[in-house]
C-alpha cells in the first residue's frame, strides 16, 4: 500500500499584498501600479501616437472587439493580441543611494523585454511566471527614471484558450539595505506535528551585496494570530561581501492550532538582520502547520481526517475583466465556489497569481498547483514549447520557490495533457518527467503528479515511476479498474466532466443531442445557445461525461482522492467543440458573469450540509411552446422527499433512488405555480416556488457589498434582475440594460454570461441574458457614495447606492 505523508507548516510573503506602501527596518515595498503610460503599436515605443494613461493591472485585449478574424482564433477567445509598450516615470532619493532596488512583476503576457534609462534588464517569455529585475546599477538619483516594458503577444496563436495581453498582475518597487533576505528568500516547515506541539524550521537566504564583509545578529519569531510571540530564535553571523547563505532556525510551538478546511489559521515568522544596533532588514512570512496523506487504499486525509477532494479547475480569466487581476474579483469566484461546497482549486494550467494562493491560505482552499500545458512539443503554433530549452528549468525553479511557502498547496502538477505522453519510446516523455520530479524535489516534498488523458499504464510519464500520484483527466469509466491497473499507485482525478451548459436556457435541436452524438472531429455550429446545451446534466463532450456519473463513482470509492471538475467557471476563449460565434466555454458550473447553472445545485446538494432546495426549470415557456411536456428536476439535501405540486394539485412526492442525485417528474405545462416541498421525516424543510412570469416590467439591482474600500482596487458587483410587476424574473428577458453612475466610483465591466454576445465588457449598457446581467462597479481614491441607475425602455428603472470609506 503507497501512502505519501507530508507533515509541513508552508508560509505566503505578507510583502507580496499589493494595498499599501510598507515599510519595515530597512525594507519598503511600494504598490508600483499607478501612473503608467500605455502605448499598442507593432513597430517601437518612439512611435508618434498618444500614449494613454492607467493604472496596471491592465488587459489591452479585453479592450478590444470580438473577431474570429484575430490571429488567437476563436479558441483565444476571438480578441485582438499584438504589441503593446508600458513606461513610467519615478524618482528614488538621496536616501536610497546606498540601497537595493528592485521592481518585481508577478506576471507580464507575454515575451516581456524591460529597459531602465536604456539599459537592457531582461527577457522572460513565459507569460505566467513572476520575475524580478534590480534596478541598482542604472538609477539616477539626481533626475527622473524611466523604465520602459515591451509586450509582445503578437505571434499568434501561442495559447489555447484567452491568455490576454499586457502587465496583467501586480508590479512593485522593492527597496532593501544590501545585507537583506532575497525575493522569496525563506521556506518554513514543520517537520513534526501533534496535538501538542510543532517543530518549526526555517530556512533563510541572506545575501551580502555590500563592499564589506558584515556581522549580524538573524533573529526569527513566531507570532500567532494574536500577535502573541510563540517562539523565537537568535544567531550571531558573519557573511563576506558578494556573499550568500542559507540558515537554518528550528523552534518549537506547543499547543498548535492547525490550518484546516474549517478553521485556516495562520502563524508569522519575523526575521530580522540587525547589525551594530541598526535594523537592516524585516521580512515576514506568514505561514500554517498541517499535515496530510495521499493514500492508495484509503485516499486523502487532512490532519488525520479522511477528507474527500472535491475541486474544480479555474483559469486565470476573470470574466469582463478579461485577465487582469483584482483580488476582489478572484475572491468572489472563491466564495462562489465554496457555496458549492467546492474545497479545492486546481490552478489551470499555469501558475497563478500570487494572491489568489494568498485567499486559499486565508479561505481554507487546497490547491493543485499547475505549471505547464504543454513540454517541447507544441499545442499550438507560437506556445512556450519554443522556449523550452532554454527557460523550462529557471522558470520552474522561480514557481516552485515563489509558491511553495503556501499551506493550501497540497500538490504539484508538472503538466497537462502532455503531447509527450504519446511517445511510448520513452525517449522523450519519462526523460523530461525525470527531470522535472527532480527540479521539484530539490526544492519541496510535496507530491507531484502530472494530468494526463492517456490513461494507460504505457504512458511514459507514468512507466517511469516519479511520480507520487496518477492524475487521470475523464476516462471515469477506467476509474475503479485503477487498482488492479495501478497497483499499490494512489489515483488522483486531475480534470473530469466536460459537460456542455449555459444558464437558463434548456431547448436542444432534438433530443438525441442529450447523449453527445458528434465525433470529435466534426463541429456543431450555432449562433443560438440553445443548440448547444441541455438543462438535464446530459450533453457531455466525447470524453467526458455528465455531472452526476463522475461524482457517483468517486463518492463511493474510498481510495479516489477526489476530483477537479473541468470547470468551476466558464472561461474566456476555448468553446470546445463550437466555434464562432461561440467564444467563451460552456464548460463551467457557473456562468461567465458568476451567475450559477442547474448543476452548481447538484453539487451543492452534496457537498454542503445547509439545507437547500434547487427546482428547475423556470416555469415561464413562451406561448407557442405551451403544449410542451417539460421535465422538471429538483436537486435537494436533508430531506426524504420532494413533493411536486402545480397550481396546488400534488403530483407526487419522489425521493433520490439508484444512486441518482436528483428526483424528476414529467409535467405538462400549464401556467401558474409550481411549487415544490421537501420534507425530513414528514417535517417540512424547505419550499420553493416557481411561478410563470408576465411581460417584462422592471429592473432589480442587487450587490454583493454595499460598502467597498475607497482604495482604487475594490469591487462591488451589482447583478440586474429584469422582473415582472409581481417581482418574478422573466426568464427570457433580453432588455437592452444601460448605466449611468454618480460619485467616486466607474463601471470596469458589463456581462451576461452569453457565450455568443460580441457586445464589449467594457461599455456601460448590457443586453440581458435569460432575465440576468451584471455591472462590476470600483471605488476611486475617494470615499464617498457611489449611486447607479439601471434604465431599460419600456421597463421601471432602480437605482442603488454603494458606499466608499478608507
Amino acid at each position: 500500500m503507497k501512502s505519501i505523508k507530508i507533515i509541513c507548516g508552508l508560509a505566503l510573503l505578507v510583502t507580496l499584498v499589493m494595498s499599501c506602501q510598507t515599510e519595515k527596518g530597512g525594507r519598503k515595498v511600494e504598490d508600483f501600479n499607478h501612473d503608467w503610460q500605455f502605448l499598442l503599436s507593432e513597430t517601437d515605443s518612439s512611435s508618434n501616437q498618444p500614449w494613454r494613461n492607467l493604472d496596471l493591472p491592465h488587459d489591452w485585449s479585453i479592450e478590444g472587439s470580438f473577431d474570429p478574424s484575430h490571429p488567437a482564433g476563436v479558441g483565444g477567445g476571438a480578441l485582438p493580441g499584438g504589441i503593446g509598450w508600458y513606461k513610467k516615470s519615478f524618482e528614488i532619493g538621496e536616501e536610497s543611494r546606498d540601497k537595493k532596488v528592485f521592481i518585481q512583476f508577478d506576471g507580464v503576457y507575454q515575451m516581456s523585454q524591460v529597459w531602465l534609462n536604456g539599459k537592457l534588464l531582461g527577457f522572460r517569455p513565459n507569460g505566467y511566471i513572476s520575475f524580478e529585475y534590480d534596478l541598482t546599477p542604472y538609477l539616477r538619483f539626481d533626475k527622473e527614471n524611466e523604465i520602459l516594458v515591451k509586450v509582445d503577444n503578437g505571434q499568434q496563436p501561442n495559447s489555447r484558450w484567452y491568455s490576454g495581453s499586457g502587465i496583467y498582475r501586480n508590479v512593485r518597487l522593492v527597496t532593501t539595505n544590501p545585507v537583506h533576505v532575497p525575493q522569496y528568500g525563506t521556506y518554513v516547515v514543520t517537520p513534526e506535528v501533534s496535538a501538542h506541539q510543532a517543530k518549526v524550521v526555517v530556512t533563510t537566504s541572506i545575501v551580502n551585496q555590500s563592499a564589506v564583509d558584515q556581522d549580524f545578529q538573524l533573529s526569527t519569531s513566531l507570532v500567532d494570530d494574536n500577535g502573541y510571540e510563540v517562539g523565537s530564535s537568535k544567531r550571531i553571523l558573519r557573511l563576506p561581501r558578494d556573499a550568500s547563505t542559507e540558515e537554518n532556525q528550528e523552534m518549537v510551538i506547543e499547543n498548535p492550532q492547525l490550518w484546516s478546511l474549517e478553521s485556516p489559521e495562520l502563524y508569522r515568522a519575523i526575521t530580522t538582520i540587525i547589525s551594530d544596533g541598526e535594523v537592516l532588514d524585516v521580512y515576514e512570512t506568514s505561514f500554517g502547520i498541517r499535515f496530510f496523506d495521499f493514500d492508495s487504499q484509503k485516499g486523502f486525509s487532512l490532519n488525520g481526517v479522511p477528507t474527500k477532494i472535491k475541486g474544480v479547475c479555474l483559469h486565470h480569466d476573470l470574466g469582463a475583466l478579461g485577465a487582469a487581476f483584482n483580488k476582489r474579483a478572484m475572491e468572489r469566484q472563491l466564495e462562489i465556489m465554496q457555496g458549492m461546497g467546492v474545497n479545492a482549486i486546481r490552478t489551470s494550467h499555469n501558475p497563478p497569481a500570487p494572491e489568489v494562493l494568498q485567499l486559499c491560505d486565508e479561505m481554507g482552499l487546497l490547491v493543485m498547483d499547475e505549471m505547464f500545458d504543454m513540454w517541447s512539443i507544441k499545442k499550438t503554433e507560437y506556445d512556450y514549447s519554443q522556449y523550452w530549452a532554454d527557460w523550462h528549468e529557471r522558470d520552474l525553479r522561480d514557481f516552485i520557490r515563489r509558491d511553495r511557502n503556501h499551506p493550501s498547496i497540497i500538490a504539484w502538477s508538472i503538466g497537462n495533457e502532455i503531447m509527450e505522453q504519446y511517445d511510448h519510446s520513452d525517449s522523450t516523455g519519462g526523460v523530461i518527467a525525470r527531470e522535472l520530479a527532480a527540479i521539484v524535489r530539490s526544492l519541496d516534498s510535496r507530491p507531484i503528479t502530472t494530468a494526463n488523458n492517456d490513461t494507460s499504464p504505457d504512458n511514459p510519464l507514468i512507466r517511469f515511476g516519479g511520480l507520487d500520484m496518477v492524475g487521470f483527466n475523464y476516462h471515469h469509466e477506467q476509474f475503479e479498474a485503477f487498482p488492479e491497473n495501478f497497483p499499490d499507485q494512489v489515483f488522483i482525478a486531475t480534470e473530469t466532466n466536460s459537460s456542455l451548459a449555459t444558464r437558463g436556457y434548456y431547448d436542444m435541436p432534438s433530443d438525441s443531442v442529450r447523449i453527445w452524438p458528434l465525433a470529435w472531429d466534426q463541429k456543431f455550429e450555432s449562433g443560438n445557445p440553445g443548440n448547444t446545451v441541455s438543462a438535464y446534466d446530459h450533453v457531455r463532450t466525447p470524453w467526458g461525461s455528465t455531472q452526476e456519473d463522475t461524482w457517483r463513482i468517486i463518492k463511493k470509492n474510498d481510495f479516489m482522492s477526489g476530483m477537479f471538475i473541468w470547470t468551476g467557471f466558464d472561461y474566456l476563449g476555448e468553446p470546445t467543440p463550437y466555434e464562432w460565434p461561440s467564444r467563451s466555454s460552456y464548460f463551467g458550473l457557473v456562468d461567465l458573469a458568476g451567475f450559477p447553472k442547474d448543476s452548481y445545485y447538484m453539487y451543492q446538494s452534496e457537498w454542503t450540509d445547509e439545507p437547500m432546495l434547487h427546482v428547475f426549470p423556470a416555469w415561464t415557456i413562451p406561448a407557442s411552446e405551451s403544449d410542451r411536456v417539460v421535465d422538471v428536476w429538483a436537486y435537494y439535501n436533508q430531506a426524504d422527499e420532494v413533493e411536486l405540486f402545480l397550481n396546488g394539485k400534488s403530483l407526487g412526492a419522489k425521493t433520490k433512488k439508484n444512486e441518482e442525485f436528483h428526483v424528476m417528474w414529467r409535467v405538462p405545462f400549464e401556467p401558474g405555480e409550481l411549487r415544490a416541498v421537501s420534507r425530513k421525516d414528514g417535517r417540512e424543510v424547505l419550499t420553493v416556488i416557481n411561478q410563470t412570469a408576465d411581460e417584462p416590467y422592471q429592473i432589480a439591482l442587487k450587490v454583493d457589498r454595499s460598502s467597498i474600500t475607497a482604495d482604487g482596487q475594490d469591487l462591488s458587483f451589482v447583478t440586474v434582475t429584469v422582473s415582472d410587476k409581481q417581482g418574478q424574473l422573466v426568464p427570457y428577458a433580453d432588455n437592452l440594460i444601460s448605466f449611468d453612475l454618480k460619485g467616486p466610483g466607474k463601471i470596469i465591466g458589463v456581462d451576461n454570461g452569453n457565450p455568443v454576445s460580441h457586445e464589449s465588457f467594457k461599455a456601460s449598457y448590457r443586453k440581458a441574458f435569460h432575465g440576468l446581467c451584471l455591472a462590476i462597479v470600483q471605488s476611486t481614491e475617494s470615499p464617498g457614495e457611489i449611486v447607479l441607475q439601471a434604465s431599460g425602455e419600456g421597463l421601471k428603472g432602480a437605482t442603488i447606492k454603494i458606499l466608499t470609506a478608507k
